[in-house]
């Protein structure tokens, strides 16, 4: 006689299996109620931890409460209050809705839910004990709901086996805490660990709340990000590049007020940054998306962290134009000073300077005051003009002119000479060049120093994206074609992308037996220099298409600029030393060379004085 294998589970081993998709640890349970306290429209809520959540969490609120048919039927599983029909689960407007927390959080721990509506004179007081023994009683109560966990996974001993270290789950547990207060700062919070009071938010802005979470001069390290259409807003905090972490943990984006974890938004942020992120370095954010529920899909996992947007290209873009044209808008060059701990005298940047929006005046003086924001609000509206539309760079305002031409430079100074750009006897300042290496000039807060061949690299580079962008060739031809035999890899690289190079300005011819002529080059490269350049350029290529995998336009920008820029060690005039600063500050990012190397520091004069016992 055959006996049957397959069983249906009893209900409470079904519901502790379930649990472990919603209760993954005391963290998870935290989320949940400070979720439903929210939901619950408080104002004040109270968060109360023991043993990190494993003995105690606690969570107190003064929401709409709720009536005792509610508390029977709030831990029931599927019990909801936050959606009717299939219509509402389309369009999600509060953090919960599946129905399933307080379910799952009673089947694995000894659980307790006091509650008392606004309307009534006395409250509910609900129980689930040891197997599941659910007792429900009147009682008074405050206003609101208070929800008590108390030893967490005592009926799995398998669950709580794998929890980590106090240490560590505190951790977890205050990383969500801060997360739903960061994005609920018209609700005052207090956290509470072993009857300790560890935090405390009173209600109030934004950015005082941000204060409250990170530092008091957190303000100063930021640049603060706004942007409104019909389909989308985006708001919040960018930190400046001298903010840069080596931790993922200090991004937080928020999506109609829920902390979500998007690789997507993440990614057009770290693009908006362009060079200045180098490898394993993270920007700080903190970020609010808001959009019409009913174009984003939050029901993806229990975990409710995941997100879809219905034109994922389009948000794509809209956020990456957003944070270039934020980042525009302040002067982003670093300051640094000296690092005086443990008698280890070190020169490090500043994170906290404060800066203004639009103002750019601490920098050399003869410089020409055009700033340039590399992303307008046209751009950010073409976004949405059409699924296939890019943000297109803008045509940069560079000026072709080779730094060490002597006729070009001299054509250059009857046009516009440096002198006619200085403003005033007053505002003329010292600019001399440091070991033909670095190039140093006053500016109102100090002193800028500026690596010369970093700068003339970031100019060359956002030139030639922009020819290859136009298509717009400009070549000087060779008086006398240069014959060159290459390798045969590089004569195959250099026949494949002939066509790009030809828009950059390289005229070349090919022939059998690996043999390239040369008969015209781009302006930039001084005379005699054509062939090392071209090598030059080729290996640089070869490595950056192995190693790094870069896009081709990219990959052809930065190797040439690479080559083609002025060396250290090359000796330059104060003219062209002029006309290098001019030029760099109308570049889109005048602070990184595109490999990531700042171009720019700050000393400040306190510094300074702080050095010579000024202070």
């Amino acid at each position: 006689m055959s006996v049957n294998r397959i069983k249906i589970l009893p209900e409470n081993l079904a519901n502790k299996i379930a649990a472990g998709e919603v209760v993954q640890r005391p963290e998870s349970v935290v989320k949940e109620l400070l979720e439903n306290a929210i939901d619950a429209n408080a104002k004040n809520i109270e968060v109360i931890i023991k043993q990190s959540g494993k003995s105690l969490i606690q969570v107190c609120d003064d929401g709409l409460g709720m009536t005792e048919d509610d508390v029977k039927l709030c831990i029931q599983k599927h019990a909801t209050s936050k959606i009717y029909d299939y219509k509402d689960l389309e369009a999600i407007k509060t953090l919960g809705f599946r129905g399933e927390a307080l379910s799952s959080i009673g089947s694995v721990s000894q659980f307790e839910i006091k509650t008392e509506t606004r309307d009534e004179e006395i409250g509910t007081l609900l129980k689930i004990e040891n197997d599941n023994q659910i007792t429900i009683e009147k009682t008074s109560a405050a206003k609101g709901t208070c929800v008590s966990v108390k030893n967490l996974f005592y009926n799995t001993p398998a669950r709580r086996k794998f929890l980590k270290t106090d240490g560590t789950e505190l951790k977890h547990i205050i990383d969500t805490f801060n997360k739903l207060a960061l994005s609920n700062p018209e609700i005052s919070f207090k956290f509470y660990n072993n009857d300790n009071l560890v935090f405390e938010y009173a209600a109030c802005s934004t950015e005082d709340r941000l204060k409250q979470v990170f530092a008091d001069n957190i303000l100063d390290g930021v640049v603060p990000v706004y942007e409104k259409t019909e389909y989308i807003t985006i708001k919040g905090f960018i930190g400046k590049p001298t903010l840069l972490t080596k931790s993922k943990g200090d991004q937080y984006l928020f999506l109609n007020k829920r902390f979500v974890i998007s690789k997507q938004i993440n990614h057009a942020v770290f693009n908006a940054y362009e060079n200045i992120l180098e490898k394993g370095d993270y920007p700080f954010f903190v970020l609010f998306l808001s959009i019409d529920p009913s174009r984003v899909d939050v029901n993806i996992h229990p975990s409710k962290l995941e997100v879809k947007f219905d034109d994922d290209r389009d948000v794509y873009h809209f956020v990456m134009a957003v944070i270039k044209k934020s980042l525009g808008m302040y002067d982003l060059v670093p300051s640094m000073t000296f690092d005086e701990k443990e008698n280890d005298e070190k020169l490090r940047f500043e994170p906290f300077n404060k800066t203004a929006a639009g103002d750019f005046s601490d920098r050399p003086s003869f410089i020409e005051r055009k700033e340039r924001i590399p992303v307008t609000n046209k751009e950010i509206d073409l976004v949405f003009g059409s699924l296939t539309t890019d943000i297109k760079r803008k045509e940069s305002t560079l000026n072709a002119h080779s730094f060490l031409d002597e006729d070009e430079k001299d054509i250059f100074a009857d046009n516009k000479t440096v002198e006619s750009q200085v403003k005033s006897p007053e505002e003329t300042t010292f600019i001399t060049q440091l070991h033909n290496k670095y190039i140093i000039s006053q500016i109102k807060s100090g002193l800028m120093i500026i690596d010369q061949h970093v700068a003339h690299e970031r100019i060359l580079y956002e030139k030639i994206l922009n020819r290859l962008e136009a298509n717009m060739p400009f070549s000087q031809h060779l008086l006398f074609p240069l014959t060159i035999q290459f390798d045969p890899g590089s004569f195959e690289i250099l026949q494949a992308l002939n066509p790009l190079l030809n828009q950059i300005g390289f005229q070349l011819k090919f022939f059998s037996k690996n043999t390239i002529v040369i008969e015209g080059v781009p302006e930039d490269i001084k005379s005699g220099s054509e062939e090392r350049i071209l090598r030059e350029f080729i290996k640089e290529y070869s490595v950056n298409d192995r190693e790094k995998k870069l896009e081709q336009k990219d990959n052809i920008a930065k190797s040439y600029s690479c080559k083609a820029a002025i060396k250290a060690g090359d000796k330059l005039s104060e003219k062209e030393m002029h006309l290098l600063i001019d030029q760099l500050f109308a570049t889109s990012m005048p602070y990184v060379c595109p490999h990531g190397r700042p171009i720019i520091i700050k000393i400040s004069l306190e510094e300074f004085d702080r050095r010579f016992g000024r202070t």
